[in-house]
């Protein structure tokens, strides 16, 4: 009765002797049953149909990714939606980038020449720009209705001629873990590895920049931490 459902359809489904049900008599039952997201999921697989995507990007950082970022100190940690807004980093991320800034989104610093300088050449260059836009093409096609990728995609088109380009081309192009050199302004050029991963059942993405041990580099990435750590401590003085 609370799902809508006769009796007697009820029972043919149960036993498998009714058609295949539609989403909305699947989303009835799930509502109905209070079933948790997961078990949703594993409904609407059994009754041979896609799992409802969520309406908007999530946001919610789960705990055990806030305290990845508390316990790498040595590492630089940032954490963003689908679409590369940044939602939170740690300290050796902000030594290394700058304070988390009002314009956080990654593909509107790179197509709007805002983005943390860092040396590339013109292939990767290139490669790193046709990836953004492919990631916010899967943002947009995942969550169609969330208003922040379609206001994003808009704001793009209309300021950036490059990201204009590149979105009508619709060409499929996914990042690579590379090595980037970053140009510090007390430190100067540090080059730090870079590894993105994505949390289970999130849609989160997490960046991080790591030093190999021993290197001039690590040295740097060392200092730049330092630096950041007094800044940090004189300001609360």
């Amino acid at each position: 009765m609370l799902a809508g459902l006769s009796v007697d359809y009820l029972i043919r489904l149960e036993q498998g002797r009714a058609d295949r049900p539609s989403a909305q008599v699947v989303a009835s039952l799930a509502r109905v049953l209070q079933l948790s997201d997961l078990e949703r999921d594993q409904l609407y697989l059994a009754a041979g149909l896609p799992a409802p995507l969520p309406s908007l990007v999530p946001t919610l950082i789960p705990g055990s990714v806030q305290r990845l970022l508390a316990r790498l100190p040595d590492v630089a940690i940032g954490v963003y939606t689908i679409h590369w807004t940044l939602l939170t980093a740690n300290a050796a991320w902000e030594a290394l980038l700058g304070a988390v800034s009002t314009t956080r989104n990654l593909v509107y610093q790179e197509f709007t020449g805002t983005a943390a300088r860092v040396i590339k050449n013109a292939e990767d260059t290139e490669r790193f720009e046709r990836a953004l836009v492919s990631d916010l093409r899967a943002a947009l096609i995942r969550y169609p209705d969330d208003p922040s990728v379609r206001s994003l995609v808009s704001q793009l088109a209309g300021t950036s001629e490059r990201f204009a380009l590149l979105w009508a081309e619709g060409t499929i192009v996914e990042h690579q873990s590379k090595v980037k050199t970053f140009v510090h302004p007390q430190v100067g050029n540090v080059s730090l590895d870079c590894d993105v991963f994505t949390v289970t059942g999130t849609d989160l993405r997490i960046v991080t920049y790591t030093a190999a041990p021993g290197t001039d580099d690590a040295s740097r990435f060392d200092l730049i931490r330092t630096l950041g750590l007094n800044e940090t401590v004189s300001q609360t003085d």
